[in-house]
């Protein structure tokens, strides 16, 4: 019974935190009808009413844990699922993974063309550090410039469009499980690393203690992923299953085979937990949403 409600509890927490982030998208995205437009729609069209929000969920706990101001974490969130929305986009154009499917619904260039959709792409990365620039965001301007600098490093060329460009070099390849890690804890694992940095940040410092965690959790999203894509159907991803092995990329799966795949992911997630020790009854959902990404379904 006290698991039970442990989940339910969770389950309404995560509910809360993913409604208060969709409408802090609404509000800071440019209206449906704003000239010009179509570019506008698109970049809705890519954010709103989608994804599991994973980013803005490790902001808000990484923020309550740190005492931060809901107000702030709302800002973060917003600015950090911009720059995961934009990368989607650009990831799904044909001159990338060339995909069509994406969250349940046709990807932006194939409902809006692909110069629209490289715009939209480029559009909600630029307003994602806007948000971060606005006045207020941290007590002091020294920090704000920071969680810049953050978000910066996870997006560029060191981080996820980094990651992406060895993604691409390396199909058709087989890549050694240190290999892939170097990878994947750009292309996918720096931005959820920003995620839970930005939103301790929005309180002062992130504790190193939670820049392993974040790291963890980061690398075990990607080993998750690949397991999903081998395993579950398109109907449950909301995107199309099986693309990477179809398309000669190199995963988890590939590497180490499914079991062991899952073993790695259980492994990170025990590290990440172990993070945690040291804030205690704090990080309650830190610790709910290292079990939530690892243990998933979809």
């Amino acid at each position: 019974m006290a698991a039970s409600a442990t989940e339910a509890d969770f389950a309404a927490w995560m509910g809360s935190i993913q409604a208060r982030a969709e409408a802090a998208l609404e509000r800071c995205l440019p209206g449906a009808q704003a000239a010009p437009a179509r570019l506008h729609q698109a970049m809705r069209y890519a954010t709103l009413e989608g994804g599991k929000r994973v980013r803005a969920l490790l902001t808000f706990a990484a923020g309550e844990l740190a005492g931060a101001d809901p107000a702030r974490l709302e800002v973060a969130a917003a600015a950090l699922e911009m720059i995961h929305a934009y990368s989607l986009v650009h990831d799904d154009l044909p001159c990338m993974d060339d995909d069509v499917l994406r969250r349940g619904k046709p990807t932006v260039h194939v409902q809006y063309g692909e110069a629209t959709a490289l715009l939209a792409g480029d559009a909600l990365q630029t307003l994602a550090f806007q948000l971060l620039a606005e006045p207020g965001l941290a007590g002091d301007p020294a920090d704000q410039l920071a969680m810049v600098k953050t978000l910066a490093l996870a997006a560029g060329s060191r981080g996820m469009a980094g990651g992406q460009a060895i993604d691409l070099e390396a199909t058709g390849k087989l890549l050694s499980q240190t290999e892939l890690e170097f990878m994947h804890v750009r292309k996918t694992g720096a931005l959820i690393s920003a995620a839970v940095k930005l939103g301790a940040m929005c309180a002062g410092p992130c504790p190193p203690a939670l820049e392993q965690y974040a790291h963890r959790v980061g690398l075990a999203f990607q080993v998750v992923d690949d397991v999903l894509d081998a395993e579950a159907s398109t109907a449950t991803l909301g995107k199309t299953a099986g693309k990477d092995s179809r398309q000669g990329k190199p995963t988890y799966v590939s590497a180490l085979g499914v079991a062991r795949a899952r073993a790695f992911a259980e492994e990170l997630r025990c590290g990440a937990q172990e993070a945690l020790a040291p804030f205690g009854a704090r990080a309650l959902r830190l610790r709910q949403l290292a079990d939530f990404i690892v243990l998933r379904k979809f």
